[in-house]
């Protein structure tokens, strides 16, 4: 589902972003930092619930890859959300830097209000530059192709990171924090923006987890505060969407 992106919903493209979502005295968020060692190797199922009753499911899944000089972390999703989408996604970052490789994305979608019935990026980095390429999909049958080429530069992240909000190694309850992010599906330049708020502790289908709530736009992420670090929830402000843990287990190992 593209909730996955809804932290990006209420940012604006850069650079006017820069000084969005600040909180208290100061005027500039504080540069987030994601340690992503500190994410294991998991299969991790969730449950997707709409004003209370179930509607789809997820299953994420983070399989550590050792390379000769370095590891990468290759972050899998796939989901359904009844009746309106369905979609595949893979990610692919330096373990050690949380360097982003390459990122593929495939959305299908089911609105009788929409033409488009398919949408699609599979881009990497390389030499401070991504490329590849978006497809669009109408109820026609026609595939738009369109090639993507532009600088990237270092400290960017993918709008996809999301996943990767249990790997945020910064956050202190009250503060703002911040990061330059390439949002795939409409080649534009946004800060990815969280407010941390206070630790909690909640309970999900997989048990009880001491949390740090982490908030941006219209959307909150719940992520663990000790290994293993994982995201655990997620849930609109209003509370009509939600998403839950479910339960874990091995990784399945992917093609390379």
């Amino acid at each position: 589902m593209r909730w996955l992106c809804f932290l990006l919903l209420a940012s604006p493209p850069l650079p006017s972003a820069a000084t969005a979502q600040t909180s208290g005295p100061s005027t500039h968020p504080k540069s987030l930092q994601f340690d992503v060692a500190q994410v294991p190797a998991t299969r991790d199922s969730f449950v997707f619930r709409l004003r209370g009753e179930e509607r789809g499911w997820a299953v994420w899944q983070y399989e550590i890859r050792p390379l000769e000089m370095t590891q990468e972390l290759v972050y899998t999703a796939t989901s359904e959300f009844r009746p309106v989408e369905e979609e595949r996604l893979r990610v692919v970052v330096n373990r050690l830097t949380g360097q982003p490789i390459s990122t593929f994305h495939h959305i299908d979608l089911f609105s009788p209000q929409s033409d488009t019935v398919m949408v699609e990026h599979d881009l990497e980095v390389k030499r401070g530059e991504i490329s590849g390429r978006r497809r669009v999909g109408t109820r026609s049958g026609s595939v738009k192709i369109v090639p993507v080429s532009r600088p990237f530069a270092p400290g960017t992240v993918f709008s996809d990171y999301v996943f990767l909000a249990g790997a945020v190694s910064n956050a202190v309850a009250g503060e703002s924090l911040a990061v330059p992010a390439y949002k795939e599906f409409e080649d534009s330049l946004v800060t990815l923006s969280f407010i941390a708020e206070s630790p909690a502790t909640i309970e999900v289908p997989a048990g009880r987890f001491d949390v740090l709530p982490v908030r941006s736009g219209g959307f909150r992420i719940y992520a663990t505060r000790t290994g293993p670090r994982r995201v655990v929830k997620g849930e609109t402000l209003d509370g009509a969407f939600s998403f839950e843990l479910v339960r874990s287990g091995p990784v399945i190992p992917t093609p390379e």
